[in-house]
């Protein structure tokens, strides 16, 4: 089984009261800030190596690392072959700073996005507007409705009623 599997079984389908659930998730955040704050503090040092390697490095289990690996992938300027790697995968962590950002607000990891090395990666005035944009992304905005004896938006010159209004 490849280790994406292997982490995703554990994380996701393993049967886990709430209690458990809540320690299983509480490590694994502690784990992934920890490494978001190596990785964040040093942006001009590119990280790679294989997923035993990196796991190694940042001190933690091999399948941790490999959920880390699972949440960054899309935040990467190339992303890594997460589907089908082994502990020997060669993998790259070379993050857009943006993206990495605008995701990390998506998914609302707070302890992520308001961790303080930010502060030397992207400007305040920047965080607010990737904040703010994430944030629209999901909003949904409602059209003025239109009258019944409005003319139609259409064009066709006939009231709403008896023209798009129909059967609505």
């Amino acid at each position: 089984m490849a280790l994406l599997d292997t982490w995703r079984q554990l994380a996701y389908q393993t049967e886990m009261n709430q209690k458990q659930a809540g320690e299983f998730w509480g490590t694994y955040f502690n784990f992934e800030k920890g490494i978001y704050e190596k990785i964040l503090a040093t942006p001009d040092e590119p990280v790679k190596g294989s997923v035993k390697e990196l796991a190694e490095k940042f001190g933690v289990e091999l399948l941790i690392m490999t959920g880390f690996l699972d949440g960054i992938n899309d935040s990467l300027k190339e992303p890594n072959p997460i589907e089908s790697m082994d502990e020997d995968t060669i993998v790259n962590l070379d993050y857009d700073v943006e993206k990495l950002y605008y995701n990390m607000v998506a998914c609302k990891a707070d302890w992520l996005y308001e961790l303080p090395a930010w502060d030397n990666l992207l400007s305040e005035e920047k965080r607010k507007q990737l904040y703010k944009e994430q944030k629209a992304s999901g909003t949904v905005v409602k059209g003025k409705k239109i009258g019944r004896n409005e003319p139609c938006p259409c064009g066709s010159g006939k009231k709403y009623k008896l023209c798009c209004g129909r059967n609505q």
